[in-house]
């Protein structure tokens, strides 16, 4: 029989987590999805979430726990929590019960059927709206400029197949979306379509400084786009910098208009100024991407690790200290 890795990442979920285990014994792990094992990843969290997820493990023999030693963010705690799973397959869960657990179960049937990814898209957001637009205004710009592939409501949970883990552990990218990379793959897709609950517990982490970081990190991971309109906005600048250039000189000599604007002159600067300003920013986001990836440093490092039974080597990119029970 086929088993399913839940890959959970954890982060200030103390609130949720019981209940979220509840849901999922209640909706799909009592002999609707057969064989399964429930990762979570304690992706440094500074409540009480690690003491819970224990508690956890003492009701469930399949659950199996990971903490990093501090916090890496989602795409780090995700490739964690994948690079220890033993699943034939693997379903990332959000911690914040926003998603029918039932979707999962869903999920897996697409699987079966021979689906290496199957994408849970969103059909609508019970939330407010501005945070919609922002999120569909992300999304069409993935569409647009990164991949076309890129569902209209995105997705916040996806199944994906060993091999698809396989390839994403050779990528070992860092400051990247794991989304876009399971996208970039190009393996067999289908989707599930569901409707995203408000959140109803807790307080989300999600703040504007992370959703900025994955924007620049979707275009500069798989766009050309922020370089190639650094030249677009060069070449466009240098002419009109032209045009400007001649209907000065054709006042000077045909009207005898003597070349004066010194405000007008100062506004150029300043906006060249702040052009070249704003073009050497992307080049730094793009030479501190290659700083990071040349270090070699591992996208995550897990302080401790309890698993039920044999422990599987999670691999060379990680460092963790383990604890086994029997």
């Amino acid at each position: 029989m086929s088993k399913i890795s839940i890959v959970i990442p954890v982060y200030y979920n103390e609130d949720t987590l019981m209940d979220l285990y509840r849901d999922m014994k209640e909706n799909i792990l009592s002999g609707v999805i057969g064989e399964y094992e429930l990762v979570f990843v304690d992706d440094g969290s500074g409540d009480n979430s690690w003491k819970i997820m224990n508690e956890i493990k003492a009701l469930d023999e399949n659950v199996h726990l990971v903490k990093l030693s501090r916090n890496f963010g989602e795409h780090a705690a995700l490739l964690a929590g994948l690079s220890v799973c033993t699943g034939d397959c693997a379903v990332t869960k959000q911690a914040d019960l926003q998603e029918d657990s039932t979707l999962i179960a869903e999920m897996y049937e697409r699987w079966k059927q021979g689906y290496k990814v199957v994408l849970a898209v969103r059909r609508s957001r019970d939330e407010n709206a501005v945070k919609v637009f922002f999120a569909n205004l992300y999304y069409a710009m993935v569409r647009k400029f990164v991949n076309k592939n890129m569902p209209v409501g995105g997705c916040d949970c996806y199944l994906i197949d060993r091999k698809v883990i396989e390839v994403l552990e050779r990528l070992d990218e860092k400051n990247s979306s794991l989304t876009l990379q399971v996208l970039w793959a190009g393996f067999r897709t289908d989707k599930v379509y569901f409707d995203r609950k408000d959140r109803e517990k807790g307080k989300s982490r999600w703040t504007f400084s992370k959703k900025f970081k994955l924007v620049l990190d979707s275009m500069m991971s798989f766009s050309y786009v922020p370089i190639r309109m650094m030249s677009y906005v060069g070449a466009l600048f240098d002419l009109f910098a032209l045009i400007l250039l001649i209907s000065v000189l054709v006042e000077y000599f045909t009207h005898g208009v003597p070349i004066i604007g010194w405000s007008s002159l100062m506004c150029m600067v300043l906006l060249s100024a702040g052009l070249i300003l704003s073009m050497l920013g992307i080049l730094g986001e793009y030479l501190w991407r290659t700083l990071d990836a040349s270090r070699s440093r591992p996208p995550f490092i897990i302080d401790e690790e309890i698993v039920s039974g044999h422990y599987t080597p999670v691999g060379e990119n990680t460092c963790h200290k383990k604890s086994i029970e029997d």
